[in-house]
């Protein structure tokens, strides 16, 4: 199994890339945006069997490492986190489908400046095109006389965290068989023009993806120390491992008279101290940038959202917000004592019923997500609605 994270010196890089021989070169990928991401995605059959050989090939689609300008220029990736990634799928196997899975797949962050691969956390956005891409591939198929109503249901495997996802979509009959159906003026989503048809993506028991646990430490609320000051810090590990620090303690270390800039050096250093302080509290690696990702939480400031959230992805602030950081928000704000359920408490007050979703405000609009718990407290699913779109189907050289 290839560790969660590798990096690959360029020497290693070419002297692969001479031993590869019998990988297709180029090979036959489908280019997609699954929410706010975008990515390639690759038939399990049409890389090596040992893991070990797909980084220089990762490396070589995406144009990585780019250490001129950091755009990727020579590849497949965009020069950010949300589009320099990648999805490897593949058949269920005998077991899985005798569990009711239909695929299974690995996700893949593909470094931009570096070369390094990751695969120590999922993706949620391209999730929601597994079942897509499945069906597409002929990994699995539904009998169109055993449809109830338009839509089916496809339970994919994710490798990275062990855990199974449901993915929801639109269905039409055309070729003789059932194919999804992207293209329906459904429902809308931030940070994406245009209407599309509505994916549904449960994410079932997701607690504990990377650590075993929901609350790692045990504790809903922790503090690390940086900058010589103690911040409060909510450890939360559900879909992906993140951690949560208020806007207001933020504000405290850097400037308490001011706003604080994201985009300002000091600003990501601080974030990276905590994130990696975080980390080690989590007992996960402080050198693995994908995970755990870091979030800043802040107070609804009027009636159209309920917490607002600053997300960084690979030390670089999102433009909206990494889908499993915002269903580990829906999660944690359920969690009482965590920084979440503090500033979401003002959504619970006079309500009869707790509402099933919660509105995340992020740099480009609002998205909906919502958790559900079991009478033990367990968590059984955490939700979100995306959309996605079909952009590419050939081949790319590596």
């Amino acid at each position: 199994m290839l560790p969660s994270t590798i990096r690959l010196s360029p020497k290693s890089h070419r002297l692969h890339m001479h031993r590869s021989f019998t990988t297709l070169n180029p090979i036959p990928a489908t280019f997609l945006r699954g929410g706010t991401s975008k990515g390639v995605f690759l038939n399990r059959a049409h890389l090596p069997e040992d893991q070990s050989q797909w980084g220089p090939i990762f490396l070589g689609i995406m144009g990585s490492p780019d250490t001129a300008n950091g755009l990727q220029i020579n590849g497949m990736g965009g020069g950010i986190s949300s589009l320099s990634k990648i999805c490897v799928v593949g058949s269920a196997s005998a077991e899985q489908k005798a569990q009711g899975i239909d695929a299974e797949y690995t996700f893949v962050q593909v470094g931009i400046r570096d070369t390094i691969i990751d695969l120590s956390g999922n993706c949620g956005n391209l999730s929601s095109m597994i079942g897509v891409f499945a069906m597409d591939e002929g990994f699995c198929s539904r009998d169109p006389s055993a449809l109830s109503g338009t839509t089916t249901t496809i339970r994919v495997h994710n490798t990275n965290t062990n855990k199974t996802i449901d993915t929801t979509f639109p269905v039409t009959f055309a070729g003789g068989s059932l194919q999804p159906k992207l293209d329906l003026p459904q429902t809308t989503m931030a940070g994406v023009p245009g209407k599309a048809s509505q994916i549904t993506l449960e994410f079932i028991s997701p607690a504990g993806a990377r650590t075993g646990k929901l609350l790692p430490t045990g504790k809903p609320v922790d503090s690390v120390n940086t900058h010589d000051k103690e911040i409060p810090v909510s450890l939360v590990d559900a879909t992906n491992p993140t951690v949560f620090v208020t806007y207001a303690d933020l504000c405290c270390v850097l400037c308490p008279s001011s706003l604080v800039d994201f985009s300002d050096l000091n600003s990501r250093e601080l974030m990276e101290s905590i994130r990696r302080a975080g980390a080690i509290k989590m007992g996960l690696d402080p050198e693995t940038q994908a995970q755990p990702k870091i979030a800043v939480l802040s107070p609804s400031c009027n009636q159209d959202h309920d917490v607002g959230i600053h997300a960084f992805s690979m030390g670089v602030l999102h433009k909206a917000v990494p889908m499993t950081v915002g269903l580990c928000l829906g999660v944690a704000a359920k969690v009482e004592g965590t920084l979440a359920w503090d500033l979401t408490k003002s959504m619970r007050v006079g309500r009869v019923e707790e509402s099933e979703f919660i509105r995340i405000k992020h740099p480009s609009g609002i998205v909906e997500v919502g958790a559900d718990f079991g009478g033990d407290g367990e968590v059984l699913k955490a939700k979100v609605v995306r959309t996605g779109r079909r952009i590419m189907k050939g081949v790319v050289w590596w």
